[in-house]
């Protein structure tokens, strides 16, 4: 697909939630102001979403994907999927489970950790 990882996790953040406004996105991925326009901006050019100004409030962007966004995130979705059920072919449910609740401890962890870094 040839895309960055923050404008990948923008178009995935549309395609799960659908229109949103641009400070929420820009909140939600914890991106600065000038770089989440800069992306939309691109990401617009590419015809992969449309931004509009909100009826009830003309200081709010809304963004949303196109119809060849969403047909691209629908392809990448159906292509991740595959690959994990690929992933674990092998394995049975409580080993999946196993797996999972590993990493989800992890994450934990390491959440922690940050989190300690940023407070000192």
């Amino acid at each position: 697909m040839g895309i960055s990882q923050s404008r990948l996790e923008i178009l995935n953040q549309l395609f799960e939630y659908g229109e949103i406004s641009q400070s929420q996105l820009q909140k939600t991925l914890k991106i600065d102001s000038a770089a989440i326009t800069r992306h939309l901006k691109q990401l617009e050019l590419n015809g992969k979403i449309t931004r509009r100004k909100c009826e009830t409030d003309n200081r709010i962007t809304l963004v949303r994907l196109t119809q060849m966004g969403q047909d691209q995130m629908s392809s990448l979705w159906k292509e991740k999927v595959e690959f994990v059920e690929n992933m674990l072919i092998g394995f049975s449910e409580k080993e999946i489970d196993l797996t999972l609740e590993y990493l989800n401890r992890i994450q934990i962890n390491m959440n922690r950790i940050n989190s300690d870094r940023e407070t000192k």
